[in-house]
Parts: C-alpha cells; sequence; structure tokens
C-alpha cells in the first residue's frame, strides 16, 4: 500500500515537473518583455511537427533533426517578434496579451493548414521502457522531464540574475522606455526572449511527446501547465519546480484515490482549481515579485 501510495505520488511528481518546464515558455518570455504568452501550446505544437518533419518525413538522424527543428524555432521565435511586438513597445501589457491570443489563433490554423488534423506518431527519441528500482517504475521521459526542468531552472535562474544580457532583459520587463533611457535595446532584448522561447517549445516537446501521438489537441499541455505558472509567480523560474511538485502530487493522487470513487476525471480539474486558488488568494503568486505603486 505504501509502495503504490509512492509511486503516484513520484509519477505526479514528475508530471507536475513537465509542467513546470512547459511553463517555463510564460515565465521566460515574460521575464524579458513583460509579455505574457498565451500560445506556448501552439509553440509546443509547432516545435513537435518540426520535430516529425525532419526527423520521420525528411529521415534526418535524431540529432541533425533536433538540431534542424531548433533552428526553424529561433527563426520563428524571431519572426514573432520582428513582425508583432516590435511595433508595440512601449505598449500596455493588455495589448500585447491580445496580440498573444491572436498568435495562438494563427499559429493553430498554420498547423492544421500545413500538417492537417490527423494523428501522427511522434519518433521515441526517449526510451519508453520504464525505469524500475525495486518496487517504484519510473517512466523514463517524465525522468527525462523532470532533470530537464531542474538544470533549466537553475540555468535559467543565473541568466537573469548574473548575467549581464539577463539583468538587462530584466530592465526591460519592468519599463520598455526606462531601459530604453537607459541605453539598452529593447528590441534585442524581446527578440531573444521569443528566441529561446523557440528553444523551450522544442525541448518540452520532445519529453511530452517521445513516443506519443501528436496531434494539434497537444497544445492543451499548454494551458495545463498555465496553473504551475501562476501559482509559482510569473517572475519565478526555480519556484516553478516547487509548484510543479504541488500541482503534480496532488493530481496523481486524485487521479489514484479519488477519481475511481467518483467515476469521473477530477484530476483534470486539479491545476485549473490551483490557479483559481493563486488568482484569489495571491495573484502575484507564491514567489513573484510584489510591486509598489503610486495611485
Amino acid at each position: 500500500m505504501i509502495i503504490e501510495l509512492l509511486n503516484y505520488a513520484l509519477n505526479g511528481a514528475l508530471l507536475g515537473l513537465l509542467y513546470a518546464l512547459v511553463a517555463m515558455g510564460f515565465v521566460v518570455i515574460y521575464r524579458a518583455s513583460k509579455v505574457f504568452n498565451m500560445a506556448v501550446g501552439e509553440m509546443l505544437v509547432l516545435g513537435a511537427f518540426l520535430v516529425w518533419w525532419a526527423i520521420v518525413s525528411r529521415g534526418m538522424h535524431p540529432a541533425v533533426g533536433l538540431a534542424a527543428a531548433l533552428a526553424i524555432s529561433v527563426l520563428v521565435g524571431l519572426a514573432i517578434e520582428r513582425l508583432l511586438f516590435r511595433r508595440l513597445i512601449g505598449e500596455s501589457v493588455f495589448s500585447m496579451i491580445m496580440v498573444t491570443i491572436g498568435l495562438l489563433i494563427l499559429m493553430r490554423g498554420l498547423v492544421l493548414v500545413i500538417w492537417g488534423p490527423q494523428e501522427r506518431a511522434f519518433p521515441a527519441l526517449i526510451p519508453l521502457q520504464p525505469l524500475i528500482v525495486g518496487d517504484m517504475i519510473v517512466p523514463r521521459p517524465l525522468l527525462a522531464a523532470g532533470v530537464l526542468a531542474v538544470v533549466f531552472a537553475f540555468g535559467l535562474h543565473w541568466f537573469f540574475n548574473r548575467s549581464r544580457a539577463g539583468l538587462a532583459m530584466s530592465a526591460v520587463a519592468e519599463d520598455h522606455q526606462i531601459a530604453l533611457s537607459m541605453g539598452i535595446s529593447v528590441r534585442r532584448s524581446i527578440a531573444f526572449a521569443w528566441a529561446l522561447g523557440g528553444v523551450m517549445s522544442v525541448v518540452a516537446s520532445v519529453v511530452y511527446l517521445s513516443g506519443k501521438s501528436l496531434t494539434f489537441l497537444s497544445s492543451e499541455v499548454g494551458f495545463a501547465s498555465l496553473p504551475v505558472a501562476l501559482l509559482a509567480g510569473l517572475e519565478s523560474l526555480r519556484g516553478l519546480l516547487l509548484a510543479g511538485l504541488i500541482v503534480g502530487i496532488v493530481q496523481g493522487l486524485t487521479a489514484a484515490y479519488v477519481d475511481p470513487l467518483i467515476g469521473g476525471n477530477a484530476a483534470s480539474v486539479v491545476p485549473y482549481i490551483f490557479m483559481l486558488g493563486v488568482l484569489i488568494v495571491r495573484p502575484t503568486g507564491m514567489f513573484g515579485w510584489r510591486r509598489i505603486e503610486r495611485v
């Protein structure tokens, strides 16, 4: 009984870290440009289709195919910044959010036009055989997601808080006009953020979809990870790990012990309950920055 509980909790924790990895797409772009990117799920799906196109459709070696998908995703990110957000420098946050909603619809439409709605088998770039340690069963793709989430969280935290480029990007997120007056290139910072978002989308797509079916509906993981980003706070990268663990463990235990009792799928609602609770009680999240504004 205890082993079963630990198995459910461990798998839930790893699923939560997968959510945290996807949620980094929200936080990276927000930390660098103050843009809340609602199209994270669609960027992940586009990255996944690029990986499928390179490796399966074009027959490239997996390493070469991944490199090609990463390069194209970076170019897509740069194109999004150049065509949409460069014109919005200095505009309100609401305007930028509305543009990302339009971007979500546009990217989903492009995926449907180019690849269609049918399911495709995503290449199993991570071994699907579970890792068995004693009585514990650990799916390798989820384990890879957990490891990558920790590595990216600490690496990006160092970048934004210790490197010159990262500090400049944080200044841009605070206020575009002030950053310009300090001689910081707002365009370059926002462009780099979207390019980095493109890289994150490919990485997350590989660990999330390895060996699974790929469709345009795979973007739903972006919305499932949104509560993790809000619970942590949109400025906190390391906080995503704790938020992901909380949401994932509760969701895993709910699926194991509550869903069979009620005959429903309460586990899928758990992340959104967290999201509503955070927005009501602490809108800045557990580790979000509190701002004092003069009214």
